[in-house]
């Protein structure tokens, strides 16, 4: 290890650091300058998931497109969709159109 003052070079790292003699006499370690990376378990993983990688992990995730979905609707829903779909399913006929656009339009009031 060098004193204060010295110089050593540690080939191959721009801006390279030389830790040595820190309780294991048998290892030097080498790191490089500007690098945070987390210490034991092995991967360089970050330690937080920030909001880009959970709306990857979210928007990305498989679904199994042959599970079965169970909607529940509360009794003023259930009478909405009723509606809605007797209105999309009501027959249409020529007899219906007629008379639709050719009804009487008032532009004043009854008063």
């Amino acid at each position: 290890m060098a004193d204060l003052g010295e110089v050593n070079n540690v080939s191959g790292v721009f801006g390279g650091v030389e830790l040595g003699n820190m309780g294991n006499d048998e290892q030097a370690i080498q790191e490089n300058a500007g690098t945070i990376r987390q210490a034991g378990n092995g991967n360089n993983l970050p330690a937080k998931a920030g909001l880009w990688n959970k709306f990857k992990a979210f928007w990305l995730q498989d679904i199994d497109w042959n599970k079965e979905i169970k909607v529940e609707l509360t009794p003023y829903q259930q009478k909405v969709e009723d509606e809605i779909n007797e209105f999309l399913h009501q027959e249409i006929t020529w007899e219906k159109v007629h008379d639709f656009l050719f009804q009487e339009v008032s532009f004043r009031s009854k008063n």
